[in-house]
């Protein structure tokens, strides 16, 4: 038989991970080390050299892409097809099962799935059925638990409400919510892999059956695995089934959504005689990028180890710029791709990383002056999000009460009790009488509508009317604070819990930047609110690049995982951003923002920017910010500093993870002081003298922030 198709395309380690024999294996791949070549060559390895039936072959990933290349790939290097594989998702295959097992686990032949969003509708019906308070009892926050119950494997009655009521009323939301699902036959992509775990628990014969059937079971990004997941497979494998579990524990970066990158470990504790390959040689980056991130990762404490390396060439250095601020980090990127653009290359071999979603708004901002085409990778620009809308409605209704749009997008956002019936009533008024939404409402409040949705109605105009007042006579990034603050759309998504939530807050604090640094035509006669606004409308009027199209990528941290790119920039590496901020406390947090460090530097192929900025403006306030202690983990030999074009004061990069603290007389560690926005704090660092001093505080309701001395108009307590 000839297997040089097989083996002859792999390097050492890939051939004894694909040769491997009939037993527990776990292939640690470093990224850029080709796993999914070895998961393809170790499947037509089994086929064609073991003899092992298609038929008995279980590959589960994460993605339906990933799933179609695999099973292409099988095909094309087996050179037939293979329509009897299980080759899929880990919530496909649970699909693929329950179809057939419906009767068993209880659910109707016909049963159907529900999506995020139809689920979060769901929920919401019965919160209101329930009569809740809606703006208490947060629907997405109730999915929220719902689904990392599920992730746990966890129904209602193992849940303990820890003489805890919130928990409690949770706790009756899942429940009341699950019998729901039951009685409509529907289920939630959850339920699909819980259903699938109870399948095996609750029938043995059936289990068993498959368990004959599925001797060999193939698992990409094993890392990603969270516990109902690991279970499943857990079970399924039994003592007789051959696991072949491929994942890199450095890039477990969602733990977030559920990923535990304990598992790793703990399929070691539960095969003891499981076969350990590592991959370590990568095809992607140059030696001095692998070095740099090696460097990074070596600091985590929990890992299974590995050393990167290629037998490519050293490559350029990494470059290290210290920005001034955000405006000057962006404008040096976009100097540096318009560079690499003029030197003959593609768009779209340029990238720029960061880890806050609200980071993009500057570079996107100097990319549209550049008329550099460009591309949101994973999401929407900056002025198209659904939270910037929500607060842009806001502010247009206080330019323009006739503006319909605007007036229907949050006239129940926040949820005030205005609801599809009651908003029908005054868009049927509005239509009858040829007048906008807005008089329809000031007709309706006291006539038309039942007296609990006009006194709805009623408020919502009051607010509207007060902000307007309220804002008159303040400069606009102000007015933008404050209207995102008193219509308590900050206080509604702050609700929310997880990435997402969090995300949309950081937007909305941007927007008020984005205000802040706003610059009208001085030819533009229009107010500053006005012109701004218009300044937000054709900013999202200018549509992204289509994805064919060769355009600069951008994208946070977490969508770059799997890409490569010839140039990459990570932006905004300070301590508080990247590390997050909330991290820093957080010990396996602080980990899992190195892992997402070393995934970034790994995107690079040839070419690696780092940048911090010296002053970064969030939230409308000037941060002053350390450099991020990842920066400090890179040897010096590494890295290059680039120096700015222009000339500023500006401190030099510090290695060293410690300061020398100054103090100024009646300033000292410990010390309490007051702020008149931040509130009460604590002194915890100080550094410089005379005006370019600054002090580190941890306020109370602000949190960590470095202020300028001179600025900060401190008052000690």
């Amino acid at each position: 038989m000839d297997v040089t198709p097989i083996i002859d395309p792999l390097n050492d380690a890939q051939r004894d991970a694909v040769t491997a024999p009939q037993e527990p294996v776990l292939v640690v791949a470093g990224a850029g080390s080709g796993k999914t070549r070895v998961l393809v060559h170790r499947i037509a390895w089994l086929v064609e050299v073991e003899g092992v039936s298609p038929h008995g072959i279980m590959a589960v990933t994460f993605t339906n892409k990933a799933a179609a290349e695999m099973r292409g790939r099988v095909e094309q290097l087996l050179n037939m097809p293979i329509s009897n594989l299980w080759i899929g998702t880990f919530h496909g295959l649970a699909h693929r099962l329950l179809r057939r097992h419906a009767e068993e686990v209880g659910l109707p032949k016909s049963f159907q799935i529900l999506d995020s969003q139809d689920q979060q509708r769901m929920i919401r019906r019965i919160i209101k059925d329930m009569e809740l308070d809606d703006s208490t009892w947060v629907a997405r926050e109730v999915q929220w638990f719902i689904n990392s119950q599920k992730d746990e494997g966890l129904r209602p009655d193992n849940l303990d409400a820890r003489n805890d009521h919130t928990r409690a009323m949770l706790i009756r939301l899942y429940r009341v919510y699950q019998e729901a699902c039951d009685q409509k036959g529907l289920v939630d992509f959850g339920e699909l892999l819980l259903r699938a775990h109870e399948l095996w628990l609750r029938n043995p014969d059936i289990l068993m059956q498959y368990q004959r059937r599925f001797r060999h079971l193939l698992v990409d990004e094993f890392q990603d695995t969270n516990s109902v997941q690991y279970a499943w497979l857990r079970v399924l494998a039994g003592n007789t089934g051959t696991l072949f579990a491929v994942g890199d524990d450095d890039q477990s970066i969602y733990r977030w959504r559920g990923a535990r990158v304990e598992n790793m470990f703990q399929l070691k504790k539960e095969f003891p005689g499981m076969r350990e390959i590592k991959l370590e040689q990568n095809y992607r980056s140059t030696a001095t990028i692998l070095n740099a991130a090696n460097a990074i990762i070596a600091n985590n404490n929990d890992r299974l180890g590995k050393n990167l390396w290629t037998d490519g060439n050293d490559g350029e250095q990494i470059k290290l710029y210290n920005a001034y601020n955000e405006r000057d980090e962006a404008e040096f990127v976009i100097a540096r791709i318009e560079d690499w653009i003029s030197d003959g290359n593609l768009r779209a071999d340029a990238a720029v990383l960061y880890r806050s979603n609200a980071q993009s708004r500057v570079f996107e901002e100097r990319l549209l002056q550049k008329q550099v085409p460009y591309r949101v990778y994973g999401g929407l620009r900056f002025f198209e999000r659904a939270e910037i809308k929500d607060a842009l409605a806001y502010l247009r209704l206080l330019e323009n009460r006739a503006d319909d749009t605007s007036f229907e997008r949050v006239v129940n956002l926040p949820t005030r009790g205005i609801g599809a019936r009651t908003l029908g009533e005054i868009r049927e008024y509005a239509r009858a009488n040829s007048i906008s939404l807005w008089e329809s409402a000031i007709s309706n409040a006291g006539a038309q509508l039942s007296s609990r949705a006009g006194t709805a109605v009623h408020r919502f105009l009051e607010l509207v009317e007060n902000l307007a007042r309220e804002t008159s006579e303040l400069q606009l990034h102000e007015q933008v604070d404050h209207v995102i603050e008193r219509s308590e759309l900050l206080a509604h998504f702050k609700k929310d819990r997880g990435e997402q939530a969090e995300t949309r807050v950081e937007n909305l604090e941007e927007l008020v930047t984005a205000a802040q640094s706003f610059e009208p035509d001085e030819q533009d006669e229009l107010p500053p609110l006005a012109a701004f606004l218009s300044h937000a409308a054709l900013e999202a009027g200018e549509g992204q690049a289509d994805k064919w199209e060769d355009c600069v990528q951008l994208m946070t941290l977490h969508s770059a995982k799997g890409l490569e790119f010839p140039l990459v920039f990570i932006a905004g590496m300070e301590e508080g951003l990247f590390p997050h901020k909330r991290s820093l406390n957080d010990p396996g947090g602080l980990e899992e923002e190195r892992r997402l460090c070393y995934v970034g530097a790994t995107r690079a192929m040839n070419q690696l920017y780092l940048s911090y900025a010296e002053q970064r403006r969030l939230h409308g306030v000037d941060n002053f910010a350390q450099a991020s202690c990842f920066l400090a983990e890179i040897p010096t030999e590494y890295i290059e500093e680039v120096r700015p074009n222009i000339k500023v004061n500006r401190p030099a990069f510090r290695r060293e993870n410690t300061i020398k603290v100054n103090t100024e007389p009646g300033m000292k560690l410990g010390q309490r002081v007051r702020h008149g926005k931040f509130g009460e704090g604590v002194v915890l660092n100080y550094e410089g003298t005379g005006s370019h001093a600054r002090v580190q505080v941890n306020f109370e309701a602000a949190g960590t922030k470095w202020l300028v001395m001179s600025y900060a108009n401190l008052e000690l307590m």
